[in-house]
């Protein structure tokens, strides 16, 4: 009897630390998903593809590195893809370029955006080159550009102005479609992250694909309280040399409340809306506590100054006097009620 308390015991245990932050997911299925909405968040490793659909249009954003071509174009041809109505290339390094010069040696491209022109890499040339050779002069979108794909709505939010990093200067956009919103950022970082959110764009969203794969210098606090993502997806390599994603980033995802995902550990994620809520699909499963290894750190409460308005992490070693505190059972809590996080301990 005690040997079968035990396992019991043990049993709940392995599922409270292992039950993945999305509960409801199933295996990824081949072929093409169902529904009128989805994106199929590509696993390419340490770089970036992700292909939207919306009612018979499709828009594939990024291509992966150069040897992720061929695997990119058959998971295109799998999802019964036969001509694109827009590529989108966020930038120009070839984590993120490299794979579409097969994309468009393989498929018709209606239009071709990227951040730049011309970039003297032979990844950016042939990606260039290509569509030069179907027709598809290659577009600069500026913010407030927006167009349809199919009864979703794209909007053009960055980059601001010409950055002298390369990874500032991604394309940003967002994609609503009903009530569900979808924001893709590239590798921008916290100076970008900052810019966009001064200027007052509107960068609301359900789904975030988390920038530069979860890097120490992007996904600032600024930044994700202005988004309020429900969700998130990284694009990253299994055990890559970067140590993505940093435990920064995953802490700040953390406080602000966002459900991970990751495609080093998940595989192909994909996300499929109806207009009003999302529900997600992957290859493999991963336990909450694997994708999100700083949720075993998570605060168990917040303290307010009532003072001066800021919060903190209950651990902090710059808590107010006693008499002076608030307590917040959570990071939003606090947020709602106006505070503002300590730099200190909440970055």
């Amino acid at each position: 009897m005690k040997q079968r308390c035990l396992a019991i015991v043990l049993a709940a245990a392995l599922l409270l630390l292992s039950g993945c932050a999305l509960a409801y997911l199933q295996p990824e299925q081949a072929g093409a998903p169902e529904g009128a909405f989805w994106v199929s968040y590509f696993d390419v490793g340490q770089a970036d593809a992700a292909l939207v659909y919306c009612e018979g249009e499709y828009m594939l954003i990024d291509g992966g590195n150069v040897d992720d071509g061929p695997y990119v174009v058959t998971s295109l041809h799998e999802r019964g893809v036969q001509s694109l109505s827009y590529v989108v290339n966020s930038h120009c390094d070839e984590d993120h370029c490299g794979g579409l010069t097969d994309v468009l040696e393989e498929f018709d491209a209606s239009r071709v955006f990227s951040s730049t022109s011309a970039y003297n890499t032979r990844a950016f040339s042939n990606f260039a080159a290509a569509a030069e050779q179907q027709g598809s002069a290659i577009e600069l979108p500026v913010p407030g550009d927006t167009f349809p794909l199919g009864s979703a709505e794209v909007t053009i939010l960055g980059p601001l102005r010409d950055y002298a990093n390369n990874n500032e200067n991604s394309i940003v956009l967002r994609i609503d479609y009903g009530e569900t919103s979808f924001l893709f950022t590239g590798d921008i970082g916290l100076t970008a992250e900052d810019e966009l959110v001064e200027s007052g764009a509107d960068l609301r969203a359900t789904v975030l694909k988390v920038a530069h794969h979860g890097s120490a210098g992007s996904s600032g606090y600024v930044f994700l309280r202005e988004v309020m993502p429900e969700y998130g997806v990284i694009s990253v390599g299994t055990g890559n040399d970067y140590g993505h994603p940093t435990d920064a980033a995953l802490s700040r995802l953390r406080d602000a409340g966002v459900t991970l995902c990751r495609t080093d550990l998940q595989g192909t994620v994909t996300v499929t809306s109806d207009g009003r809520s999302v529900s997600f699909t992957t290859e493999r499963s991963a336990a909450e506590a694997e994708i999100n290894p700083t949720i075993l750190d998570r605060a168990s409460s917040y303290i307010g100054n009532v003072n001066s308005r800021v919060f903190h992490r209950d651990d902090c070693g710059s808590l107010p006097a006693e008499k002076n505190q608030v307590v917040f059972d959570s990071y939003q809590d606090a947020l709602d009620a106006g505070y503002t996080p300590h730099k200190g301990c909440l970055g």
